[in-house]
């Protein structure tokens, strides 16, 4: 009751004191000849627009207006003014246009002279304004959301549209325009319809055009990155197609084996080209994604992350072309020296070679009958002997030693130990790559430096997992008695060091990392009770993020994101014997010769910190 009667007089007290100002741009708006310009120097427009004001929106919705609206979006500004000013109208007018209001959508959306005007900026000559791109993306990109059928019929009934937007395609606005009419076009029947005008003016093929070395490079990523999109984009919404018995006809292109080989032999035609050649894998890497992570809540129905089955003639189109993948490794373009905190580095890894083994890994990950065929060639080359040597190699570069770990990972877990194909790569990799050799030669190698006082080497981590992984294949899984039998085959030398080693070097390696982590999320425990302004997740990976560096703080290019993958993996190695060791070492069992806790005592802090510091 009491705040009752405290608004009731409050709200007298406002009227009777008028302490409500008339807004001026309602009394702009009584002007008989107010122009759009001053309407737009208001500070409050677009939110009385918002708020969906009447009469400012029966002004704007004027065909003048709406035709200037349309103007500043697509019309280079005067020059000579500032940069923030010339832009201000510009930026203001993309705002009104789009801020979802009916009345403003229904006049843009159905009068065809405004939509002219709109459609005139793509008939600009290249470069265009990326600001104003920017503007006209994102108009005629709500458009296509809220008046589907009026703007989709307009743009189909412009013969040159596509040709145009990828005239454009320099500028990454273009790619929003493209994948607007991918991702946001319903009803479904309506989407396939889109996708079929799409593909017939071969949307797919012209992209693919795009990366070549004739291109420059701007062109060719973003015509990658389009590729990309329109991929992951169209396998995630395959239901909705699935729901009309239609495949989506873009993706049925991009994954047949004539566009995969297209892509290849623009690739590798000419003089080598690393942007060519790296945005060319980003795209092979994208159609070899057998599954997603989740990312803004996309998942399957059990609630896992969404898997999708690579098609064989993906596969098919790539086996011929590995043995130029194999010389790219052996000869990559050419790149000048690299300085780094380590010294100059005459020969750097380079961009192409690490997207190699990107590939190369993902292939080998890739479950599908045409894998024999990939397996044979990857073995015929040698190509996973030569990675292990760039393993080595490049002491410091954590990006290659995590591709090169996946790949093992890939070979010696496979999905059946029925697959010939993966027992000639487990055997490949024991016999040919000696990769138990090249383990304990590596590690003694490094023990001897850092006994020597030198810097732990950068491998040393992944080296770790690598063990890790043939020991846990060695014990179980599909392969466990064709892993066995090539570890007895081993020189008897070689054979008695990796016994040693698995029994002493290598566990007292994993202890000590258990112990390591287990203290840190103890500790981590003890956090959760006091206040953090971080969520405790984010505590958490802190947290191991420091603990990696500080284990690994000669590499420099240690990433964020490969330490929590690091964390859910080496969590596993803390089982409970191992826990309970860690415990008994850290918490000692009461003696019944010790004196009374619960004694009174002077308190000493100094003696407290160093008890818990011992």
């Amino acid at each position: 009751p009491d705040f009752i009667v405290y608004v009731l007089v409050t709200s007298a007290m406002f009227w009777k004191f008028d302490l409500h100002t008339t807004s001026h741009l309602e009394a702009l708006l009584d002007k008989e000849d107010v122009t759009l310009s001053e309407l737009m120097d208001e500070e409050d427009v677009l939110q009385e627009c918002k708020a969906q004001n009447r009469r400012l929106l029966l002004f704007l919705c004027q065909d003048q207006c709406m035709q200037e609206l349309v103007c500043m979006i697509t019309t280079e500004p005067p020059a000579g003014v500032e940069e923030t000013k010339r832009f201000k109208y510009p930026n203001i007018a993309c705002e009104l246009l789009t801020c979802d209001v009916g009345m403003i959508n229904d006049k843009l959306g159905n009068e065809e002279p405004l939509l002219e005007t709109l459609y005139a900026f793509l008939e600009q000559p290249s470069p265009l304004n990326p600001l104003l791109a920017s503007f006209f993306s994102k108009t005629i990109g709500n458009l296509i959301t809220r008046k589907t059928e009026q703007v989709i019929s307009f743009l189909r009934g412009k013969e040159g549209f596509l040709s145009l937007v990828l005239k454009h395609i320099d500028t990454s606005a273009m790619m929003d325009v493209l994948l607007r009419l991918i991702s946001c076009v319903e009803p479904p029947l309506l989407r396939l319809e889109t996708l079929t005008w799409l593909n017939e003016e071969k949307l797919a093929q012209r992209l693919i055009e795009l990366i070549h070395p004739e291109r420059d490079e701007e062109r060719q990523s973003n015509a990658s990155q389009t590729l990309c999109d329109i991929i992951r984009l169209s396998r995630d919404q395959a239901n909705q197609l699935q729901e009309i018995s239609q495949p989506d006809p873009l993706l049925t292109v991009l994954e047949s084996q004539e566009s995969v080989e297209q892509l290849l032999q623009n690739m590798f035609s000419g003089e080598r080209s690393e942007s060519c050649i790296v945005n060319g894998i980003q795209v092979l890497l994208t159609l070899l994604e057998i599954r997603r992570p989740v990312v803004d809540g996309v998942m399957d129905a059990q609630g896992f992350e969404r898997s999708y089955t690579i098609n064989s003639s993906i596969l098919l189109a790539i086996e011929p072309h590995l043995i130029h993948f194999h010389q790219l490794l052996l000869e990559p373009p050419k790149r000048n020296p690299m300085l780094t905190t380590l010294g100059v580095l005459e020969e750097p890894l380079g961009n192409t070679r690490l997207h190699v083994a990107r590939l190369v890994a993902s292939l080998l990950y890739t479950s599908s009958a045409s894998h024999a065929v990939i397996a044979q060639e990857l073995c015929r080359l040698n190509t996973m002997d030569l990675l292990l040597d760039l393993f080595f190699k490049y002491t410091w570069n954590n990006f290659l030693h995590l591709q090169v770990e996946l790949c093992v990972a890939a070979i010696l877990r496979p999905f059946t130990s029925e697959n010939s194909a993966y027992n000639l790569m487990v055997t490949h990799l024991f016999q040919h790559c000696h990769l138990v050799q090249r383990i304990l030669e590596a590690w003694e190698e490094n023990d001897k430096i850092q006994s020597e006082g030198g810097m732990r080497r950068g491998y040393m981590g992944h080296l770790t997992r690598i063990a890790n992984t043939v020991v846990h294949n060695l014990e179980k899984g599909p392969v466990h008695t064709q892993i066995s039998s090539l570890i007895k085959e081993l020189p008897e030398d070689y054979r008695g060091r990796w016994e040693t080693f698995v029994d002493q070097t290598l566990s007292e390696t994993n202890r000590k990392n258990t112990i390591d982590l287990v203290n840190t999320l103890a500790h981590l425990m003890y956090l959760d009770d006091m206040e953090s302004p971080f969520p405790k997740e984010l505590t958490i990976q802190q947290a191991f993020s420091d603990y990696q560096i500080q284990q690994m703080t000669a590499n420099f290019n240690f990433k964020f994101k490969h330490a929590l993958w690091y964390f859910f993996n080496l969590t596993k190695i803390a089982n409970t014997a191992v826990f309970e060791a860690c415990s008994k070492e850290r918490i000692q069992p009461f003696d019944d010769d010790e004196e009374d806790i619960w004694e009174e005592k002077a308190i000493n802090y100094a003696t407290q910190t160093k008890s818990r510091n011992r």
